[in-house]
């Protein structure tokens, strides 16, 4: 129009290229889901769940002995996630505890993750608690209880994965911290791989927790594992079957090790069999070698003399002595300064190490040595060394 005035028809086209671009400005491109078969196929996605199944398995033992609750790691599944689609698969504030291996795949590093909330009931009862009411605020205290018990869950797997590869594995200690990925906390304790393997388990824990604990890996990692399963090197191959075949033949230089009239498998035959398969043939060889003569041995009797009547009464006489029976499962020597600095929550090293036997004494002289087991609610010690009965008459005097 001559006036300088916009007509209708002008009005409604500035109108709609606005609402345009307001529209275009408010698209948001959510990150696609990875296709998981893309990159690890089904037999792949088998395989490290079942790693994780034996590996963890394991692991919840040792955590239910330390919690005193029945814990379950179950129902693994394997997932490929991208670095730009973390918020997603990780929208809860997390606890991020991470692992580098310093024997058997040195360079390699595991990070376990799970929620905060399970963290907090987990660090309530390490703590003494009984896990119904935890502080959500975990301070330094309640991560290095988090910490200890995640600490025993990587070195029972780490013990169990020296056994499925046949060689010893080794971890560092544990590092621990908080990840919320909304707020931008913690995305560096994540592998800076672009594409990385989840594997994810259903964690229960008594009446308290029923969750998820999640295992994340580098995909290149990850596909390591599962050659180096299927693949053994003939040093591997020879340690796992040491045990169960017949006494083998030297091998030449240059040639894989065989037993006596039976070959070693080769890789390329085992390549998509998985490992019990493997560890049945091998068996099987074992069964076929020739029979051997076994004569059991004799020996000669070392029952004791029988006592005397007079001993006989006199020994009747001690029975009846109560004594005071003990188990010790460490020692260790503190100053009077470290003594007034214990407070709730410290930690107290011992001079033995995870898994020794515990010492049983009498009357403060050791007589035998056995192991904690759970019975009911109770502590209890399954006996598995024992002095012979003079030796514990004498260490009684």
């Amino acid at each position: 129009m001559g006036d300088g005035m916009l007509s209708q028809e002008e009005i409604d086209a500035l109108l709609k290229g606005t609402a345009d671009e307001n529209k275009e400005s408010e698209e948001v491109i959510e990150p696609t889901a990875v296709d998981t078969e893309m990159y690890v196929d089904s037999f792949e996605q088998d395989t490290l769940g079942e790693i994780g199944n034996i590996s963890f398995g394991s692991s919840a033992t040792a955590l239910s002995s330390l919690l005193n609750q029945k814990v379950e790691i179950t129902t693994p599944t394997v997932s490929i996630i991208d670095r730009q689609n973390l918020k997603n698969e990780f929208p809860h504030p997390y606890v991020a505890i991470e692992v580098e291996y310093t024997e058997g795949f040195t360079g390699a590093t595991n990070l376990l993750v799970i929620k905060q909330t399970d963290a907090a009931i987990i660090a309530d009862l390490m703590l003494g608690g009984d896990g119904t009411n935890p502080d959500a605020t975990l301070g330094e205290i309640q991560l290095s209880a988090v910490q200890e018990a995640m600490n025993q869950i990587m070195g029972s797997a780490a013990t169990s994965m020296s056994t499925i590869f046949n060689k010893r594995v080794d971890i560092s200690p544990p590092s621990i911290g908080l990840m919320d990925l909304n707020v931008g906390k913690g995305e560096e304790t994540i592998n800076s791989q672009e594409l990385l393997v989840k594997i994810s388990f259903r964690l229960t824990i008594g009446n308290l927790i029923d969750s998820n604990i999640m295992q994340l890996v580098p995909l290149e990692f990850a596909k390591e594992l599962v050659h180096e399963l299927m693949n053994p090197s003939v040093k591997e191959q020879a340690a796992a079957t040491e045990m169960m075949e017949a006494p083998k033949t030297q091998p030449e230089p240059g040639k894989p090790l065989q037993s006596a009239g039976q070959p070693m498998p080769s890789a390329s035959s085992e390549q998509k069999q998985p490992l019990m398969q493997v560890n049945r043939q091998q068996a099987s060889a074992a069964v076929q070698q020739p029979a051997v003569n076994v004569q059991p041995a004799s020996f000669a009797s070392f029952e004791p003399a029988p006592l005397q009547e007079h001993e006989a009464r006199n020994l009747n006489m001690l029975l009846d002595i109560p004594l005071q029976v003990t188990v010790e499962l460490g020692r260790t020597s503190k100053s009077v300064k470290d003594i007034l600095d214990l407070s709730a929550g410290s930690i107290i090293e011992l001079d033995k190490l995870a898994g020794e036997p515990v010492d049983i004494l009498v009357n403060s002289r050791l007589i035998a040595k056995g192991e904690v087991v759970v019975i009911e609610e109770n502590f209890g010690v399954r006996i598995t060394d024992i002095l012979s009965q003079s030796d514990r008459l004498k260490n009684l005097n």
